[in-house]
């Protein structure tokens, strides 16, 4: 690109960086368009389109951070009257737990990624198949994400994968293991002997992370505290933490199976991208960058990992227990780490926050087109037309439609308003207790199993996407897409299957085992159903 000979030219160049002219002139040309819709279309039309605008600036997250462009189209449906700042605020303010988490975990985990580090490589190391370590991923994150956070077992992958890609480039780049000041994504500097050996591996590391992310939707959906909304959700049901994972279990434990297995088919027969195999001179270099590090490894240094452990202890038993909210948690992580670890420098913990910090604001960007589906009631159409169906039919549309807007919305947002307006048809007497709480799950497993078919149907996700892995393992929305495909499908099908045909049954054969109760019924049901009751 020449230099700029005037103003014009200079503000031209500025303007959204390196990105692509046709790229800047399509988000020009979508700022021109809105106000234009607005007046002509109307605010439904204009916001379903701002819908469509926003996915596409994830689409293209490798060309330009999401978090211009989208926020772009953020601060101008503020201004054009598609929501309203406070409406931002609000939405934010209700995720906020979500936000501190981003803040204070991510962080977290980044002080103890030494031990992360040398846990993992020696699995990496010690399991060959390819087909028997995906699963071992897949499964540890599904089993992870039960207890803990999905977005927290994402940034331990994104520490891990950045670890291993860490060590291979330096290598490839004839640069020493502890060159911190290394450039990871420059690719000129590593040796054209090398370059095959670095592509394969960015394949091999782009199916583990993939593996993993969906094992966080898999282990997610199950418990009570596995996603944000599940809590919600049984909060609005009057379920504990047991009646939760026995109520889901008829169509969480069979997509977990159907999950897993797709996994190892992907891995064996080598389809939708996957398949790729640890390049054996990737190998060597881990096993001697392991070698080493033992070797090299003093006391201090031995003192550090002890701590980090018992951190990770206190970690997984803080998060289970629930002693504080998630981020709070995090919190105690880098102070603890930190103290223990002889870290004291401003700079070097400042370091701990750039991974996660950009995605943060990005996250507020996302609440403001969640706020304008809010305002505008873009999902209410779809929602009335459910609510009159009946039966296993009406089971099943509720975990479809709830899949569908998952994928091009937030999936807490969808489960909000969902389940309030199952509330508010159960208090009306529309439906039963009973049809309430098949709703209910429905409501859970739609909003969480569906919603791995794209980015942004799922925060552990985006964050993975727009996370400095993946440009370095060349990770781009629709290659993202793509590998969540043959998840989507087959977790698809089998959760909608077991949501329509055995999801009634399972749930009668557990009240008559006693595995689950009923529940209080709403004082707005007709004195028919209390009879029938």
């Amino acid at each position: 690109m020449s230099a700029p000979s005037t103003i014009s030219q200079a503000l031209s160049q500025n303007f959204m960086g390196h990105s692509s002219t046709w790229y800047k002139m399509t988000i020009l040309g979508f700022l021109l368009l809105n106000p234009i819709l607005m007046l002509i279309a109307g605010p439904v039309v204009t916001g379903w389109i701002l819908i469509l605008e926003f996915i596409f600036t994830l689409a293209m997250a490798l060309k330009c951070y999401p978090l211009i462009p989208g926020g772009l189209l953020a601060i101008e449906a503020v201004a054009i009257g598609l929501t309203e700042s406070s409406t931002v605020y609000h939405e934010i303010e209700n995720n906020l737990q979500v936000i501190l988490l981003l803040i204070f975990m991510v962080a977290g985990i980044y002080f103890m990624k030494q031990l992360l580090l040398m846990i993992f490589t020696r699995i990496l190391l010690a399991v060959r198949s390819k087909i028997m370590l995906s699963v071992l991923f897949s499964f540890a994150a599904a089993f992870l994400s039960a207890f803990l956070d999905a977005l927290t077992v994402t940034a331990v992958i994104i520490a891990i994968a950045i670890g291993f890609y860490g060590i291979y480039h330096r290598f490839a780049s004839g640069k020493p293991h502890h060159d911190d000041g290394h450039d990871h994504s420059d690719d000129q500097a590593v040796d054209t002997s090398h370059r095959e050996d670095l592509d394969n591996f960015r394949g091999f590391l782009r199916n583990l992370l993939m593996h993993a992310a969906v094992g966080t939707a898999l282990g997610g959906v199950t418990t009570i505290v596995g996603e944000p909304q599940n809590l919600l959700i049984a909060d609005k049901s009057s379920w504990q933490f047991i009646e939760f994972f026995m109520r889901m279990a008829p169509v969480t434990v069979p997509v977990l199976g159907a999950g897993l297995i797709t996994c190892a088919l992907a891995e064996k027969f080598k389809i939708f991208g996957y398949g790729h195999e640890l390049p054996v001179s990737v190998r060597k270099e881990l096993e001697y960058y392991a070698q080493e590090e033992d070797r090299k490894r003093n006391v201090r240094e031995k003192a550090s990992l002890i701590m980090q452990g018992v951190i990770a202890i206190w970690l997984i038993a803080a998060l289970a227990l629930h002693v504080a909210a998630v981020g709070l948690v995090g919190l105690t992580v880098i102070v603890f780490t930190c103290a223990f670890t002889g870290v004291t420098d401003e700079h070097q913990i400042g370091h701990a926050f750039q991974e996660a910090l950009p995605f943060t604001a990005l996250l507020a960007v996302f609440f403001a087109i969640v706020a304008v589906i809010q305002d505008q009631q873009l999902f209410t159409p779809i929602i009335d037309v459910v609510l009159v169906m009946e039966g296993p039919r009406q089971i099943a549309m509720f975990y479809m439609a709830n899949g569908i807007l998952s994928a091009i919305s937030d999936n807490v947002f969808v489960a909000t308003v969902y389940i309030n307006e199952a509330v508010n048809a159960l208090e009306r007497g529309v439906i039963t207790r009973d049809q309430f709480d098949m709703i209910a799950v429905a409501i859970n497993t739609g909003t969480n199993i569906p919603s791995v078919a794209t980015p942004n149907g799922q925060a552990a996700f985006l964050f993975l996407l727009t996370s400095s892995v993946a440009p370095l393992v060349r990770l781009s929305y629709m290659r993202m897409v793509v590998l969540a495909l043959p998840y989507t499908i087959v977790m698809t099908i089998v959760g909608l299957i077991m949501c329509y045909f055995y999801l009634t049954n399972a749930t009668a054969h557990m009240y008559d085992l006693g595995l689950i109760k009923h529940h209080s019924i709403a004082q707005s049901e007709t004195s028919d159903e209390r009879e029938h009751h």
